[in-house]
């Protein structure tokens, strides 16, 4: 069985985006795993980021679990995460511990620098994770797949190419999700839990399902070599 590792720039982003695929593959019986690079906690209207952190840490906690995952956290706050070495190295090695045969993460082009910097930061993390000649604790791993998933915050120039049927866990995604109050209602204004439910009925209805999840992927990964047209 394969592992899923996600990595999100805040607590929720990959839950939204790509949680109802990591169900179904947990349920097919690939472990699962979503690191969070900071908890997203300075959008709340009333709370304070301490206390927020809070929340959306043991949100995580319950939303992973919920999907058949686990919860995983970096020390970084919302707004605040750079793009070094450090972040790198650090996501490097929980790459090179984990094993993951797959990455899921953010598209490189966002409107939130948290979910840009994300991408620029693990791209190069599962480089340095797969370069033998790079020494750390742990020997090298390389990683299969790498997926970009959905998100409203990241829409310049992704191009739905992988869609994945996830209509049989759909109402068990959406309560899996309803873990953190974001996605509820009544943190923002934004209606998250709508918008992808809705994304969910387009997708799905442009692969011939009810529900399903479109992710992108490099362009060299869209590279076919044939000796004929099929």
């Amino acid at each position: 069985m394969g592992h899923i590792l996600a990595i999100g720039g805040h607590c929720g982003d990959m839950e939204f985006t790509c949680g109802a695929v990591l169900l179904k593959q947990a349920k097919k019986g690939d472990k699962i795993t979503l690191l969070h690079l900071t908890p997203g906690e300075k959008g709340h209207p009333v709370m304070s980021p301490e206390e927020y952190t809070e929340q959306k840490m043991k949100e995580a906690t319950t939303a992973a679990k919920a999907l058949g995952g686990d919860a995983l956290f970096l020390p970084y706050k919302d707004g605040e995460l750079p793009v070094s070495d450090e972040v790198k190295y650090q996501i490097a090695d929980i790459i090179r511990e984990l094993k993951p045969t797959t990455i899921i993460t953010h598209w490189k082009n966002s409107i939130h620098k948290d979910h840009a910097n994300t991408h620029l930061n693990v791209v190069d993390a599962i480089f340095y994770a797969a370069i033998p000649g790079i020494k750390r604790s742990l020997p090298a791993h390389g990683v299969k797949g790498i997926y970009y998933a959905e998100n409203w915050e990241d829409p310049y120039d992704f191009q739905p190419y992988v869609y994945v049927d996830v209509t049989e866990v759909f109402e068990e995604w959406l309560e899996a999700t309803s873990q953190y109050a974001l996605f509820a209602g009544g943190v923002s204004k934004f209606p998250y839990k709508d918008y992808y439910k809705s994304l969910a009925v387009i997708r799905g209805s442009q692969c011939g399902a009810k529900y399903a999840v479109a992710m992108d992927i490099e362009p060299m990964g869209k590279k076919r070599i044939m000796e004929y047209l099929p």
